[in-house]
C-alpha cells in the first residue's frame, strides 16, 4: 500500500483494550511488525504494562502503580468498553516480562518507562534477550535527557515531541536516532522535524487521512492506534455491526476521546448519540464506497419525547472526500451533503462547503412527524448527476436533487442539534444501485441558503498528547 512502517500504538487501542497481552497478540496476528509498550514499576519492583502511572482511567481503581504491590495490580482489569463497546473484553494488566517473552524474538518493541525511574532495571531486562539491540527501541520524551546507558548498551532511541516551541527540535534532535511528533502538529512543524534527515514517526494515527497527510509531509513511521483500518484501503463491510457490541475498525467519533464515543446497544442492534453538543460518527468500516451509483439505507428514532424543540435534527452526512470529521453547522475541512430530519417531519438535504458554518438547502420534503420511540426508515440514492432521498416507513415520500458538487466515498451519522436530546440509529447499509429513479408523486423540492439555529462553535479538542 505504502512505504510506511507501522507500530501498534498501545497495542492498537482503537481495535483492542490497550496495553494488554491480548492487544499485543492481536496486533501481531494481523501483521504488525512492531508494538509499543509503556511500563511502570510496582512497589515490589515488578514492571507492568500501562500507559498511565495511575490505574484510575482504565480500571476504575485509583491507585498509583508505584504505591501498590504486584499482587494488587494483578487483580485489576483494563476496561475499554466505553471506547470499544460493551462486548470488549476486560483484561489484566500484564507483566512486561511476559509480553517480552512472547514478542521479543520476532517483533520490534518500542518501550518506554513512564515513571522515569526504572532505567537500569529495564535495560538489564532488555539485555537478557538474544539480539536485544535489534528488537528494542528506547522511547522517551525528546525534551528529556537520554540516559547514557541507552547508547552505551547499543540501543536505538526514539525521542518524541509534541511541538517545536522553545526551539526543542534544534536543542534535542541530534540526541536521538529516530524522531517523533504528535499528529496535531502543524505541517510546518512536521516538515521542520523531517528536515533533520532522521526517520520521523508520528503518533497517534487513527484515520486513513492522517496517514496520507503524514506520508505527504515525509513522515515514514506511523504509531498507529487503528491498524485494522488504517493499513487497508477497502471497506470491511456493507452493513453496520452495532449488534456485535464492538465498534468496527474505522468507525470513529468526530473527536478521538472516550467521552465522545456514542453508545453501542447490541440488544437493539443500534447506536445512541447522547450528551450535549453536535456530534458525528464516521462509518469508516463501510468506506470507501466503491460504486458511482450507490444507495444508503438506515433507520433513525428519537427514543424520548423531543418536546418543543424545532432546532433538533439528525441523519446521515455523505459525499465526504475522506474520513476527516464532518459535522453539520460546524466549519469543516471538507465539504459534503447531509440529510436531516426535523421533529416536524421535514426531511431536508443540505450542502455544506469546506470551512463554512452555514449550509445551503438543496431540497426538502414534508413527512409525518416522528413518534418518540418509533423507528423511521430512510433511503438515499446517489448517482453522478443527482441525489434522491426518501422516507420509507409508511407511505414512501421522496424527492430528487440535481446537485453534483460532492461525490466523495465516505459518510457519517450525525446529531446536529446543540442540546442533549438523544438520537439512535440502526440498520445502516450501503449497496450498489442502478440509475437514480424519479421522485414519488407529490414531492416538493426547495433550494435556499440556511444559517445555523445558533452560533455554537466547535469545542476545543481535548485529546491527550501523551504518546
Amino acid at each position: 500500500m505504502t512505504n510506511s512502517f507501522f507500530i501498534a500504538h498501545r497495542g492498537s487501542g482503537d481495535n483492542w483494550p490497550e496495553h494488554t497481552a491480548y492487544s499485543y497478540g492481536q496486533a501481531v496476528s494481523v501483521g504488525a511488525k512492531a508494538i509499543e509498550v509503556s511500563l511502570s514499576s510496582t512497589s515490589d519492583g515488578v514492571l507492568v504494562c500501562h500507559h498511565l502511572t495511575n490505574t484510575q482511567k482504565l480500571t476504575g481503581q485509583n491507585w498509583n502503580i508505584a504505591d501498590r504491590p504486584y499482587s494488587d495490580i494483578a487483580g485489576l482489569r483494563n476496561d475499554a468498553r466505553q471506547w470499544l463497546g460493551p462486548a470488549s473484553p476486560r483484561d489484566p494488566i500484564p507483566k512486561v516480562k511476559d509480553v517480552l517473552d512472547a514478542h521479543a524474538s520476532k517483533e520490534v518493541i518500542f518501550i518506554e518507562d513512564k515513571q522515569g525511574t526504572n532505567t537500569n532495571a529495564l535495560l538489564d531486562l532488555l539485555d537478557s534477550y538474544p539480539d536485544s539491540t535489534e528488537h528494542f527501541v528506547w522511547k522517551q520524551s525528546g525534551a528529556a535527557k537520554l540516559p547514557g546507558a541507552v547508547r552505551e548498551r547499543g540501543y536505538t532511541s526514539w525521542g518524541y515531541f509534541t511541538d517545536s516551541s522553545d526551539r526543542q527540535f534544534e536543542r534535542f534532535a541530534d540526541t536521538f536516532d529516530l524522531l517523533g511528533i504528535y499528529h496535531d502538529a502543524t505541517d510546518d512543524e512536521i516538515r521542520r522535524l523531517v528536515s533533520f534527515g532522521k526517520p520521523v514517526i508520528c503518533w497517534e494515527v487513527h484515520t486513513r487521512w492522517m496517514r496520507q497527510r503524514l506520508e505527504h509531509l515525509g513522515v515514514r513511521g506511523m504509531m498507529c492506534s487503528n491498524l485494522l483500518y488504517v493499513t487497508s484501503e477497502t471497506p470491511k463491510s456493507t452493513k453496520d455491526s452495532f449488534a456485535s457490541g464492538l465498534r468496527a475498525p474505522g468507525d470513529l467519533p468526530w473527536i478521538h476521546t472516550w467521552e465522545s464515543q456514542p453508545v453501542l446497544q447490541p440488544e437493539s442492534a443500534s447506536i445512541r448519540f447522547e450528551g450535549d453538543g453536535r456530534r458525528s460518527y464516521v462509518m469508516g468500516s463501510m468506506c470507501p464506497i466503491t460504486s458511482g451509483n450507490y444507495t444508503l439505507t438506515y433507520e433513525l428514532r428519537w427514543p424520548t419525547n423531543t418536546g418543543a424543540a424545532p432546532e433538533l435534527d439528525a441523519g446521515i452526512a455523505f459525499g465526504q472526500a475522506d474520513d476527516r470529521a464532518f459535522r453539520p453547522w460546524t466549519p469543516n475541512e471538507i465539504g459534503g451533503y447531509y440529510l436531516a430530519l426535523k421533529p416536524s417531519g421535514k426531511l431536508e438535504l443540505f450542502r455544506q462547503e469546506p470551512k463554512i458554518q452555514d449550509a445551503l438547502s438543496i431540497s426538502s420534503v414534508a413527512t409525518e412527524p416522528p413518534v418518540p420511540g418509533e423507528w423511521m426508515r430512510f433511503r438515499i440514492d446517489v448517482a453522478p448527476a443527482a441525489i434522491r432521498f426518501a422516507r420509507l416507513d409508511g407511505r414512501e415520500i421522496a424527492t430528487v436533487a440535481d446537485d453534483t458538487a460532492y461525490r466523495g466515498a465516505y459518510f457519517s451519522l450525525f446529531k446536529s442539534h446543540p442540546g442533549g436530546t438523544p438520537v439512535e440509529f440502526r440498520a445502516v447499509e450501503v449497496t450498489s444501485s442502478a440509475a437514480t429513479p424519479a421522485p414519488s408523486a407529490g414531492a416538493e423540492g426547495t433550494t435556499k441558503p440556511i444559517t445555523p439555529p445558533d452560533a455554537e462553535q466547535a469545542p476545543a479538542a481535548q485529546v491527550s498528547a501523551g504518546a
